[in-house]
């Protein structure tokens, strides 16, 4: 990617691969490929889906790209800086900007957790304002999706 590119992410060549242990010395006999060589460019202002079956490495490769997950090969660009090398102090910094929506929500949001305490949790992991701030906040983001900020305390069922 060049400067001044409109690439916001750029991943090449990406992959994924779970060793397979074999034996009482645990020799590595093989791999399970879940991710192999995953390109894309994705533009400021665009909007990606991964579709595929399941078991296809789509939450694998969200998973790499946040380094949530070690990745085996290949190359993150997140604003020309390549996450793969990233020491854990950027990482922090960069997932502020980044995130990974799941397709089944049910399994995403924590059951018992408040509405209120899942949509604060990455304020408070990132420490940006005050904890009035972040409340406030809270009710703010809850406002513009639609839902009503008197739910803040009722739970995601």
């Amino acid at each position: 990617m060049t400067k001044g590119s409109d690439n916001l992410v750029e991943v090449n060549e990406l992959k994924v691969h779970f060793p397979i242990h074999r034996g009482m010395l645990k020799k590595q006999v093989g791999a399970v490929r879940a991710v192999d060589g995953v390109s894309f460019k994705l533009r400021r202002g665009e909007t990606l889906g991964l579709v595929g079956e399941s078991g296809s490495g789509k939450s694998t490769t969200g998973l790499a790209i946040l380094r949530l997950l070690e990745a085996t090969g290949g190359e993150v660009l997140f604003r020309n800086k390549n996450l793969l090398m990233a020491n854990q102090t950027e990482m922090r910094e960069m997932r502020r900007h980044m995130q990974m929506v799941f397709q089944d929500p049910y399994s995403s949001l924590n059951p018992r957790m408040t509405v209120g305490s899942i949509i604060i949790e990455p304020l408070n992991v990132h420490k940006i304002g005050t904890s009035a701030e972040r409340r406030e906040r809270t009710k703010e983001l809850m406002h513009l999706v639609g839902l009503n900020p008197n739910f803040i305390n009722r739970y995601p069922h």
